[in-house]
């Protein structure tokens, strides 16, 4: 032990210094045993330190790092030289790579980097629009600064007032017309005609502070070198007035019974006017969606079609308040009418006296206009207006009105009839052999080439099965059905009858009322039961365009399943009117596009086909009811101007009673207001 530990101690830290101290080393004798080894020599620069006492085997690191980096700093050629370990005969010489360097060109301030884009700058990508929320957004935005405004304003202005307006005039004239007829049969004395008289004369002041508005608005007319049925009724009151104080003087009844009727109905006018237009605004401001309806030349055997377009809210704005063709002649018939009046009162006070005269024009303003004129046109428009307010439509004006009532056709697509959901797969049952997937997927690629709105149905089933997507080719259309090439077999899809004349054999027990047939090369091989339900909507629809004469609905879907037995059956519609065109038919009036800047014709705030199909019908409707109104109220007057000429001539006088006036008036009514009605039953 001992030994041991002195042998431990005899190495102190001074030797293992002198151990480790920059000495020569001995060399190893020992050759390579390996001589394919190649051993790499790089020819190092000048300035690359020697160390003598560096043996050949044992290399510095510091000073080949140095070395390197001197190289990298400017590196003007390399040399690599192999050489075999086995000895200095069988070295070769060393290879020389020099490094190529492209040529400079001389500088130019034109020329510029071409990038995509610059170095180190991040362009983000330009943003996906969302364009159903966009579009939505500024639907909304116009329709703030729009219809919701102009709503809110006559909100404000509140039908209150008209209302209170009416029912006192209406009070008034029943008044009196009440002491005029009490008087006419003797129910009055004849020492009470003052009292009468009186009575008259204050029903006429107090008519005319009700209308007070209607009165300005015809002075405002007048000084807009514009003559309208108010203007008319100011220069009746003014006669009325003049015939009144001169009834005072001769004691007898004048006409202001009459008046006090006219101005009744004018306020009614303005009321539905207000209250229309306010119904009007309101279904605007609650649109979701704007779909216009625009008329198309030539869309069907030359005829003009209405198709459905996206809508704007100035189709609406800038023109609902334009004047219709019927409110344009009445105005010029009451310019008529204050002349003519005006020449009877000549007339009669030529022949008797200015009292007379006086009296007779007054007579003749009073009957020249009946006094459901004044709503001949506002009434079935506010009548419609209520309707369409419904189904969320619109009518762009009378110019609007006067172009969907023309002679055109109507396509009516597959979802028009039955809308996304009403149509749904009941079941299936499979025949024959065949593969049930490869079925389904042959039934999905003639229905998706066919079109219509079973196509979600039958891709919802094939994906559900995993089913393989096939093409389809050479399409051809039959009645009931359609056929095509799959995988080189000929398929073959429609209702019963369609495979029934096709000669394809039918088992027992595949009778289906509501079924899809599909065959493959002549043989039954599934049977797909779909369930049609009917919507409000398409029942409304369809039934009203079937209904009118000058409309025809054309059925544009490719949907073989809705023929016209069971359009028929389905809807309890007469389809004689209805147009069943072949499939190239059906693709050009799909194609047919409005031209642009064509005028919207009336705007859609729902989905369905009863909003569509109202306006139309409706327009017809008000149009004719507005042309038959007038021509009524026009006929009515006339005749009352000739009778009051006649009796200006032979010097009648004493037949121009106010009970005789206020019939005559009242007898006129009844045909204006049933005119009226018309556009309640479309």
């Amino acid at each position: 032990m001992d030994d041991r530990k002195k042998e431990r101690t005899e190495f102190d830290l001074e030797d293992i210094l002198k151990e480790f101290a920059d000495e020569p080393r001995e060399t190893s004798e020992q050759p390579w045993e390996d001589e394919d080894i190649l051993i790499w020599e790089g020819v190092m620069p000048e300035s690359f330190p020697q160390d003598p006492a560096m043996p050949q085997d044992t290399v510095r690191l510091d000073e080949i790092t140095k070395a390197v980096r001197q190289q990298e700093e400017s590196p003007l050629e390399q040399t690599i030289a192999f050489t075999p370990v086995g000895g200095e005969e069988e070295a070769q010489e060393p290879v020389i790579l020099v490094p190529e360097e492209p040529p400079v060109e001389p500088y130019s301030e034109e020329w510029e980097p071409e990038y995509e884009q610059p170095i180190g700058e991040y362009i983000p990508p330009e943003p996906i629009v969302f364009r159903p929320k966009s579009r939505l957004r500024e639907l909304k935005r116009k329709l703030v600064a729009g219809p919701e405004k102009r709503y809110y304003e006559l909100s404000e202005q509140g039908l209150g007032k008209l209302q209170l307006a009416i029912l006192a005039s209406f009070l008034v004239a029943i008044v009196s017309a009440g002491t005029t007829a009490m008087y006419a049969m003797g129910a009055i004395s004849t020492g009470r005609i003052r009292f009468v008289i009186f009575v008259q004369f204050i029903s006429l002041l107090l008519s005319a502070l009700f209308g007070s508005y209607q009165l300005m608005e015809g002075f405002g007319d007048i000084l807009k070198r514009r003559f309208s049925l108010n203007s008319l009724l100011l220069f009746s009151l003014t006669a009325c007035l003049a015939d009144s104080v001169l009834c005072l003087r001769q004691l007898r009844v004048p006409c202001c019974a009459a008046f006090s009727l006219n101005m009744t109905m004018s306020l009614w006018s303005a009321y539905q006017k207000r209250n229309t237009e306010m119904g009007q605004m309101d279904t605007m401001r609650k649109a979701i969606r704007l779909d216009s309806l625009v008329a198309v030349k030539d869309c069907h055997e030359g005829r003009t079609g209405f198709v459905r377009a996206e809508g704007q809210v100035e189709d609406f704005m800038d023109t609902y308040k334009t004047s219709s063709g019927a409110e344009k002649c009445m105005s010029i018939y009451a310019l008529a009418v204050l002349v003519v009046s005006l020449a009877i009162g000549i007339v009669a006070g030529v022949r008797d006296s200015m009292s007379t005269g006086l009296q007779a024009f007054a007579a003749a303003l009073l009957v020249a206009v009946p006094p459901s004129a004044y709503i001949a046109t506002t009434r079935p428009m506010a009548i419609l207006e209520r309707r369409l307010h419904r189904v969320g439509t619109v009518l762009c004006g009378w110019q609007g009105v006067r172009q969907l009532s023309r002679n055109a056709v109507f396509p009516v697509q597959d979802e028009d009839l039955f809308p996304s959901g009403a149509a749904k797969m009941n079941g299936v049952k499979f025949y024959g052999r065949k593969n049930p997937d490869e079925v389904v997927a042959y039934a999905a690629a003639l229905i998706a080439a066919g079109g219509g709105g079973m196509v979600p149905l039958f891709n919802q089933l094939l994906e559900s099965r995993n089913g393989y997507h096939y093409e389809a080719e050479g399409l051809r259309s039959y009645p009931g059905g359609i056929g095509a090439v799959i995988n080189e077999e000929a398929v073959l899809a429609g209702t019963l009858s369609f495979m029934q004349d096709m000669g394809v054999e039918m088992p027992q027990g595949t009778k289906v009322n509501q079924a899809i047939y599909v065959a493959i090369d002549g043989q039954l091989c599934g049977v797909f039961a779909i369930t049609y339900t009917k919507t409000k909507s398409a029942a409304a629809g369809i039934t009203t365009l079937c209904a009118y004469r000058k409309l025809t609905p054309v059925l544009t879907g490719g949907d073989f399943m809705l023929t016209e037995s069971f359009l028929r059956g389905k809807f309890g519609v007469n389809t004689r009117r209805m147009v069943f065109p072949d499939r190239k038919t059906r693709e050009e009036i799909r194609d047919c596009q409005p031209e642009e800047g064509a005028p919207a014709l009336a705007l859609m705030t729902r989905e369905g086909l009863a909003g569509a199909a109202y306006a139309v019908t409706g327009a017809r409707a008000l149009r004719g009811a507005s042309i038959a109104g007038v021509a009524v109220h026009m006929l009515g007057g006339i005749l009352g101007l000739v009778i009051m000429l006649l009796l200006g001539i032979v010097g009648a006088e004493n037949l121009l009673t106010p009970v005789n006036v206020l019939l005559y008036e009242l007898i006129w009514m009844i045909p204006g207001l049933l005119i009226t009605e018309w556009t309640r039953s479309v």
